[in-house]
This record gives structure tokens, sequence and C-alpha cells, in this order.
């Protein structure tokens, strides 16, 4: 998502942009930057490893880079995501802000936005921060569960955009998520794509698994009793499903083939009555 951001804004000043994804990435998301002209390099490898190759070749090349938990910008950008909720809100700080983790970076700038605020006295409080990472890609959550520091942790996930192994934003974002009170939990592979179909069925909202990711971790916190029933929680939806339609095909559903004419509509009376 980060990269079709920069690939749109590269497009509109007619700007090169050059791109490195890890293998795994999804097509749908390569479509889009390919067709907004970007250079797209498939490093055959993670995440981690196309992130460092990005480096190396921004060092050797002279390019502007953008990548997320390397350029200061990122969580500076992602202050407004704090600031549109509380403006959203009618600035009545939510208690609970649940958060897709991944590099750290959203995380931070949520924080970043409400912390100023607060300093210019525009709020009363701080909301407390929670991040959601998957079981396959959880390290962010042991740091805050151990002694704060973060290590790299081999990253296994259908939720792409939070699958980090070394987040490059972790030691600030476990600064902010404990200065703001809150914790980390981790959720499986199989509550996130149980919780994006069910997103998507009760609110219209279709999410990608890794900003399913914050629902999934709601459902976790309600069962385990960890948020009062008249706590305000926000969650942090953070990409589209449209964009992973590969994750969630087997388990979308299936269409019904029916006959033109006639012979259709019998077949659908049919189904509608047993219904």
């Amino acid at each position: 998502n980060a990269a079709s951001s920069l690939a749109v804004q590269a497009a509109s000043f007619g700007l090169p942009c050059y791109i490195f994804v890890p293998q795994n990435a999804p097509r749908a998301k390569i479509i889009q930057l390919l067709m907004c002209g970007a250079t797209v390099f498939s490093v055959a490898g993670s995440y981690d490893d196309a992130f460092d190759l990005c480096i190396e070749a921004c060092n050797a090349f002279g390019w502007y880079n953008r990548n997320t938990g390397y350029n200061p910008y990122l969580v500076e950008g992602k202050k407004t995501v704090g600031l549109e909720i509380a403006e959203q809100l009618g600035w009545q700080v939510p208690d609970t802000v649940l958060v897709p983790t991944g590099d750290g970076c959203i995380i931070s700038g949520v924080y970043r936005g409400f912390e100023d605020l607060y300093r210019l006295g525009m709020i009363d409080r701080l909301p407390r921060l929670i991040a959601v990472q998957s079981e396959g890609s959880p390290a962010i959550v042991r740091a805050l569960e151990g002694d704060g520091v973060v290590r790299p942790y081999p990253a296994n996930t259908v939720a792409d955009g939070i699958s980090v192994g070394m987040p490059r934003n972790g030691a600030m974002a476990v600064r902010h998520i404990r200065q703001s009170s809150g914790f980390g939990i981790t959720v499986s592979d199989e509550e996130i794509l149980s919780a994006e179909k069910e997103l998507a069925m009760h609110t219209g909202v279709f999410a990608e698994p890794s900003g399913a990711a914050s629902y999934a971790g709601l459902l976790r916190l309600l069962a385990d009793g960890k948020l009062a029933k008249n706590e305000r929680v926000v969650l942090l939806i953070t990409g589209s499903g449209l964009k992973s339609i590969d994750a969630v095909a087997h388990s979308a559903g299936s269409v019904i083939p029916i006959a033109r004419g006639p012979e259709g509509m019998d077949l659908v009376t049919k189904i509608i009555h047993k219904e």
C-alpha cells in the first residue's frame, strides 16, 4: 500500500519510481504499481530482504528513500490518522485504538497525532493503543511482553501488509504503546481470515487480511474479557480487500450458475423459496 501511494504520487509529478517488493507480494498490488509506470523489482526473498536491497540501491544511485521505518516523514505523515479520529469523534478521545502492526510506523503516527493534540490542550488524555500482529509475525508483541527490545523473528503470515521479520520502527512503536498504557496481542491467520469475512458481511467493509487483523484483535479481546462493554474502541482498517483477492478467494463463497431466460428464473425462484 505504501508502494502504491509512492507510485501514484510519482506518476502525478512525472517522476521515475523504483519499487522493491517481496516475491509473494499480492498480484493486484503489483499491477497498480505497473499501471502507474513504476519499475518494480520482485526480490526473491522476504519483505525484509526487499527492504534491505532497496536501501542499498538508494544509497548507490542517490534515490530518495521513502521506506517505512527509514524515512522520518512517514511517521509524521501518519499523525493525521490520530488527528482525524479526534476530529471525527468531536474531540472526544476513544478509550482504545486497535492498530494492525508490522513495522510500527502507523501506531507511532497515531500516538504522535494524539500527543500533539494533548500538548495543545485540545484533548484531555491519550487513548490506549493496542498493537495487533499475526502470530506469524510477532516481533513487536514479543518485545512488549518481554524486555522491550525488538528482535528479528521470521515472518510467515497471510497478512502481507504486516508480515515483517524485523520491524524498522519497532523501538519507537514499543515506547509509544507503553506510554499510552497499551499492549500488544497476536491473532492467528485463521482468526484474521474469519474476521475479514465477518467484517464484510456485517459492515460492508471489505478489508485485506492486514486490515482485518484489528477486528480479529477486537474479537479476541472481547472473548478474553479485556475490553469493557461500554468502552469506546476505534479499529484501523488499513487496506482494501480488493488488493488481496487471492488470500480470500477460497473462503469467499461461490457464484450460482444459472441459465438465461425462464429456465434461469425458475432456478432463482427455487433457491429463494428454499432460503
